[in-house]
């Protein structure tokens, strides 16, 4: 069974924003496009280096540090360098509240 936490109010999640959650084993970027939420792993897969600081291109993200790309509603690698995608989480929004699926499970 896939377990969803709690991670934000979509209200503190704007359209073209993300927010950073700690779950115990990996840190996740929530995005939200146009008002769709999006989760990946806060992690590139070509270094390990974060994503964090990011440019955000429609539903593209690369990493700062050596270009790689990745589409943040599939993890998939758009871009060299990386060869392998990233983690990707469903999320959902219920009552106005922000859910994703747990990397811990």
């Amino acid at each position: 069974m896939t377990d969803f936490v709690k991670v934000a109010r979509a209200a503190d999640i704007p359209p073209g924003a993300r927010f950073f959650y700690d779950f115990t084993e990996e840190t996740v970027i929530v995005f939200n496009v146009d008002g769709a939420f999006y989760c990946i792993a806060d992690l590139c897969s070509h270094d390990d280096g974060p994503l964090e600081d990011g440019r955000l291109d429609g539903f593209s993200i690369q990493c700062p540090r050596h270009g790689a790309c990745f589409d943040i509603r599939t993890g998939a690698v758009l871009a060299l360098p990386a060869t392998r995608p990233i983690p990707h989480y469903a999320v959902k929004v219920e009552n106005g509240d922000v859910y994703v699926q747990s990397p811990d499970d």
